[in-house]
């Protein structure tokens, strides 16, 4: 299946740097990137239109020097994707760049679990660009929730423009970003030119490859505050009952509809050999077993959630 990285972030973070780097930088990759609209500042020349029916354009390709190919989606992102499923020889990854929109989270779920889609596409992670500069003004900013949401939901964080901030500043950034976010990958960066193969294939979403011991281990405080957003660590070494634990997330995530953005968990399950991993995305979750614990290795159960 082909992966879908989805790029947010506020406006001026830098998300249309990024996609310029990943259009015009010699990095190898066949890359497919959906755009709201083409800007000037992509410097993209129109190369080919492909059309539907009746000669009705769908979509506006364009084809790059270094193999990407670039796409504008009017409509349907899902019409997009539909069409590149049929291209795999032309593109090994999509990004879908979503100008104009705030939460990443209803896209996010719509690919998690979409029909439609099938099995052709994955999505593979979220990637939120932010502003080191002026992060903090926007969190400050209390009548505004957008850049609480888009740490919230990351998988990748590209702290951008780190060069125009000081060494204290930079670590009060970065306190910050843990305080709301604390199982993302952080990536410092300049002109958001970052190593790809680190954003690329995170495989996020699939909850056996992305759940791991040396993610949940990282230290967590119990509660980190955000302001409208909170990281909470819950550790207990006592086993769990499955039942019971699907039982408990229905209640908060459907019964109480507690905003429940990110929740990945590794369970230590009574009378089960193998841990099991729990990954959930808003009011959608799963739970999966995973590798035998090891003889030495302690088993309990370790959940880290994400939500206001």
């Amino acid at each position: 299946a082909v992966g879908i990285t989805i790029i947010t972030g506020y406006l001026g973070a830098g998300k249309s740097t990024l996609v310029n780097f990943i259009l015009h930088a010699q990095h190898g990759k066949r890359i497919a990137v959906i755009l709201n609209e083409f800007g000037d500042e992509l410097g993209v020349e129109r190369a080919m239109i492909n059309e539907g029916e009746s000669g009705a354009l769908v979509e506006e390709w364009i084809e790059l020097p270094n193999g990407c190919v670039c796409c504008n989606v009017k409509h349907s992102f899902v019409q997009a994707l539909e069409q590149l499923t049929q291209r795999r020889d032309r593109c090994e990854h999509v990004l879908l760049e979503t100008t104009g929109l705030a939460n990443p989270g209803p896209v996010a779920s719509t690919l998690w679990i979409d029909d439609q889609l099938e099995s052709s596409v994955r999505l593979d992670a979220i990637v939120t660009v932010v502003d080191a500069r002026n992060l903090q003004h926007q969190l400050d900013d209390r009548e505004d929730a957008e850049a609480f949401l888009q740490l919230a939901h990351a998988d990748v964080i590209i702290l951008n423009k780190v060069d125009l901030v000081d060494e204290c500043t930079l670590t009060d950034v970065k306190q910050r970003v843990a305080g709301i976010n604390s199982i993302a990958t952080v990536l410092e960066a300049v002109r958001c030119e970052v190593d790809l193969d680190v954003v690329l294939n995170r495989r996020a979403y699939a909850t056996r490859d992305s759940i791991n011991l040396r993610e949940l281990e990282r230290k967590h405080d119990a509660n980190l505050h955000g302001q409208t957003v909170t990281t909470t660590s819950i550790e207990d070494d006592r086993p769990v009952i499955l039942k019971k634990v699907d039982d408990w997330l229905g209640d908060i995530l459907w019964e109480k509809k507690m905003e429940i953005y990110r929740m990945k968990a590794i369970l230590h399950v009574h009378g089960a050999q193998e841990m099991h991993l729990l990954q959930a995305v808003r009011e959608l979750y799963e739970i999966l077993p995973g590798r035998l614990w090891r003889p030495a290795e302690k088993r309990q159960s370790k959940i880290v959630i994400i939500g206001n």
